[in-house]
């Protein structure tokens, strides 16, 4: 089929390369502009760009899908179906509207749970036991589409957002490549209506977010580490530098919160229980174990983190 595929981050790349290894004719890749990145601040282009370049395809990367100019670009290609993931742009409803076969999206939750900016985040952070992917229609309102088709995973405690998003953008690929099979060979995709007495929202993450508060409980401050894991990454103040807390889990213990109970392993005290520190960075250092952190710090039973 023709298809105009709509997506900028590496979560977006898999589902790309599984269209075009099907056969599909991807005649336009949408992705954002290019933005400044590193210590250089230099313009960098998407993953999907950068993708969608080496296959030799043709992009199209306008600030906003609503002036009628760019509308009358995407018109002109004459596309079956748009394909969403993790585009991040609005897309306005005439541009919805223009594919013959629909517009159809890989979200990154088991909807209706979880609809908006950060499903993944959310779903560890909410404790939840499990997560997934949801392929749907794109409809104007946020996540509302009806759905397509799922997949799902269990959440373990060794599980970050990192780790998740992975399987769960191989996951989605694979089940948008097989959604457009049955589309492009029966015509139509049978679709299930959100129930919306069970729809949450996954708010955008905030940057003050990722500040420990000790005085949590350790299970909830696991699962902030590992929501945090690979941005923007949970910090804490230890000897008045802030560092970032890569990987962390809970385990037993007791003692005033922040309190070292252990230098190895690294365990540190919280409201209930202890958070048993495996990865740090102090500023302007790099990622490092907690026992080269704790040899490089000097750490002692009974430092305090804040």
């Amino acid at each position: 089929m023709r298809i105009i595929y709509a997506g900028t981050p590496a979560f977006a790349e898999p589902a790309l390369q599984g269209l075009l290894d099907a056969g599909h004719d991807v005649v336009m890749v949408l992705t954002q502009p290019d933005r400044p990145a590193g210590r250089g601040m230099q313009l960098k282009a998407s993953p999907v760009k950068q993708l969608a370049l080496a296959n030799g395809l043709r992009v199209f990367q306008p600030e906003s899908l609503k002036p009628a100019e760019v509308q009358a670009e995407l018109a002109a290609v004459q596309a079956e179906v748009m394909i969403v993931a993790a585009y991040g742009l609005m897309i306005p409803t005439a541009v919805l509207q223009m594919p013959t076969r629909g517009c159809y999206n890989i979200h990154g939750s088991l909807l209706p749970r979880w609809r908006g900016a950060a499903p993944i985040h959310r779903a560890i952070l909410a404790g939840d036991a499990e997560t997934g992917v949801t392929i749907m229609e794109v409809v104007p309102k946020l996540d509302a589409g009806n759905m397509i088709s799922k997949w799902a995973v269990a959440i373990t405690e060794m599980d970050t957002t990192q780790t998740l998003h992975d399987a769960i953008s191989r996951e989605g690929a694979r089940l948008m490549v097989e959604a457009m099979h049955t589309l492009a060979t029966t015509g139509t995709l049978a679709s299930e209506v959100q129930d919306e007495s069970l729809v949450t929202y996954a708010h955008k993450l905030e940057k003050s977010e990722s500040a420990i508060d000790w005085t949590h409980t350790a299970s909830q401050l696991s699962r902030q580490v590992r929501a945090f894991n690979p941005f923007p990454v949970a910090t804490a103040t230890f000897k008045q530098q802030v560092c970032k807390v890569w990987f962390a889990q809970a385990v037993h213990g007791d003692g005033q919160p922040g309190t070292v109970l252990e230098t190895h392993p690294l365990r540190v005290a919280c409201g209930e229980g202890a958070l048993e520190i495996h990865a740090l960075q102090m500023p302007g250092g790099k990622r490092q174990t907690a026992p080269q952190f704790v040899q490089g710090q000097h750490v002692q039973v009974g430092d305090q983190f804040f």
